[in-house]
């Protein structure tokens, strides 16, 4: 039997069994199960299977901590054990969300699937930024190769939004796509050219009032909300519809509503409150003397913990699209690699052989960007490892904020992540990675006594 059939098996009889399993789902590093009756979880007989890295209770959910890419075939596994297995139950999994998890969820569900292309972005950006610095002289083709590269994805970003809220909200993707591009369609003025004083909006007399009319390049929340509403529209048409008329009456009146709404109402309001969020936002990553990197470093992690971190994604992201670089990637690389580091530091000290292993295996995908395993499998479990690897991510976030250190991209931290600080700083961000990882290290190592273990 392979690896992953068993430990699949294992760990449904240690919760029940099918028949108690409501629904199943993953992420990057957890199989996630909404389970009838959570009395019946055995948490001590799972964490003892070979391959799993810790387990916790959270929103209504029963993670069991696998890692990448094994739990994508534990998944499969478990998927296949029976036609009562539901995959990815929402309404199941939202009823036990708060607000604030639900919102952050959704954001997750929205942004996620577009952060590769804007990962890849940012390692164009980050390419071109080492060229420059080896003083490769680049001729006009080859520039215009590289702007092709690093621009078109935010350029055109309200249509990736849009594609993928419909996708998430039930709509038909395509007519997303083309609902984002009109919202930068070129007959547009520019959004960027508006803002540096080239261009001028279309003021539009709409019953006397008037209302400018701009492209919204760079902007997340106007193709965010329109997209929501015409998602929620296209499915109603279709219910009201007649099917002979459908095919074309649906996708008219969706793309008619949708960029009215877009051009002349709700994209003008959400763009107010989207500009007034980033403000905040920057005036936190900005903030002088470090205070802010010591601020998102040392809490950034605390955030994962609560399952609400999703929403950073599109703050990220539109800082991208408006500025060009990314401090919160900064601020966040050290913690992450803290916490893999206080997980070290836990299994070098521990006694058992059996439970070292475990702990450092838990340890190295955060030294790839991915905490989950470090934190519910090693640190939170024993706390103090968590709180000193939280010391460690305030101290790298110090540094980063006195630098003034921002990525090329988002996506990648910890050592992958320095693909994204090509363009000069890669010296920075060595110390930067070397700041958490000291200090969280160096305090559980010195604090941590195998004692607490048990």
């Amino acid at each position: 039997m392979k690896q992953e059939e068993n430990v699949a098996q294992e760990i449904i009889e240690n919760v029940g069994g099918l028949e108690n399993v409501k629904s199943v789902e993953h992420c990057a590093t957890r199989l996630r199960l909404i389970l009838k009756d959570e009395s019946k979880i055995d948490k001590d007989a799972i964490e003892a299977i070979e391959g799993v890295k810790g387990s916790f209770m959270a929103a209504g959910q029963y993670q069991v901590i696998l890692g990448t890419g094994f739990v994508n075939k534990v998944y499969a596994v478990v998927v296949g054990m029976g036609e009562g297995v539901k995959e990815g139950n929402r309404e199941e999994l939202y009823k036990n969300m708060t607000p604030l998890q639900k919102v952050s969820r959704t954001l997750g569900d929205v942004f996620v699937p577009i952060i590769p292309v804007l990962v890849a972005t940012g390692l164009f950006m980050g390419v071109r930024g080492l060229l420059t610095n080896l003083g490769v002289q680049m001729d006009a083709n080859f520039t215009l190769m590289t702007t092709v590269l690093t621009d078109t994805a935010f350029a055109f970003l309200p249509a990736l939004v849009a594609w993928s809220t419909m996708k998430k909200f039930g709509g038909n993707p395509v007519i997303g796509i083309v609902l984002g591009l009109m919202l930068v369609s070129p007959s547009l003025p520019n959004a960027y050219s508006v803002a540096s004083g080239t261009a001028e909006a279309i003021q539009l007399n709409l019953f006397g009032l008037v209302i400018p009319i701009v492209g919204y390049q760079g902007s997340v929340l106007p193709a965010l909300a329109v997209s929501i509403i015409a998602a929620n529209l296209e499915k109603k048409l279709h219910d009201v519809v007649p099917d002979v008329l459908d095919l074309i009456v649906t996708p008219f009146v969706t793309l008619l509503v949708g960029i009215i709404l877009g051009l002349l109402c709700v994209g003008p309001i959400m763009h107010v409150i989207e500009s007034g969020i980033l403000a905040l936002f920057q005036a936190l990553v900005y903030a002088p003397y470090g205070i802010g990197g010591v601020i998102v470093g040392g809490l950034q992690q605390v955030i994962v913990v609560t399952g609400i971190h999703h929403i950073f994604n599109a703050l990220e992201i539109n800082l991208l699209a408006t500025t060009g670089a990314d401090p919160f990637n900064a601020m966040i690389t050290g913690a992450i690699a803290a916490q893999g580091a206080a997980a070290i530091a836990v299994a070098l000290k521990t006694k058992d052989e059996k439970k070292r292993a475990l702990y450092l295996s838990s340890a190295i995908p955060a030294f790839l960007g991915i905490t989950e395993p470090a934190i519910f499998g090693v640190n939170l479990r024993y706390q103090k490892p968590f709180v000193f690897a939280c010391i460690g991510g305030a101290a790298s976030g110090l540094f980063a904020g006195l630098m003034h250190m921002a990525g090329t991209g988002m996506g990648i931290t910890a050592l992958p992540g320095a693909l994204l600080y090509l363009n000069g700083q890669i010296g920075q961000y060595v110390i930067l990675l070397a700041i958490g990882i000291a200090v969280g290290f160096g305090l559980t190592y010195a604090f941590f006594t195998p004692d607490e273990e048990e």
